[in-house]
């Protein structure tokens, strides 16, 4: 595993952009909505640590992993976000079904990021497990959520220099 050993709740708030003035939106799934609501708590209070005010942080609820894309690229197409923050959970089951919602979900967020030439965080859970998801939302892994908050701080400052 990837995240094996690793805390990603860890940050050197040194090297982070003050994120005043910072437009985020964040598209949470419904779908395992005990692990998402996790994922958003985390990314929330990074956004707010690290200086996004409460009033530039935007939050909008979709179905499933698979409609993330479309959310994104309805905030991005208001021109009112510097970047987006997109959550879901795809765990594992007995059919290719999770293939085919984790490459959508992936090729869907590159292609809007690519179209509007602005950060989406990818903070979907690809685990094998529920127990996978609950230790890498807040659990022994830390929250993925903080980790994908300061990757869209990072990239909005980057993209604000050019």
């Amino acid at each position: 595993m990837a995240t094996e050993g690793t805390n990603l709740s860890s940050y050197n708030k040194d090297f982070v952009p003050n994120g005043a003035g910072f437009k985020i939106g964040i598209v949470v799934s419904n779908w395992n909505k005990k692990i998402t609501s996790n994922l958003l708590l985390g990314a929330q209070q990074t956004l707010l640590d690290n200086g996004v005010k409460e009033h530039d942080i935007t939050i909008e609820y979709v179905p499933g992993a698979f409609e993330l894309p479309l959310a994104c690229q309805m905030m991005l197409d208001t021109n009112k976000f510097d970047g987006v923050i997109a959550i879901g959970v795809v765990i594992q089951g007995e059919t290719k079904h999770f293939d085919f919602v984790c490459a959508g979900t992936t090729h869907g967020l590159m292609d809007v990021m690519l179209k509007h030439s602005k950060p989406i965080a990818f903070c979907v859970l690809t685990d094998e497990n529920e127990q996978q998801s609950i230790d890498r939302s807040g659990g022994i892994h830390g929250n993925k959520g903080i980790e994908c908050a300061v990757a869209c701080l990072h990239m909005v400052g980057l993209k604000k220099k050019y």
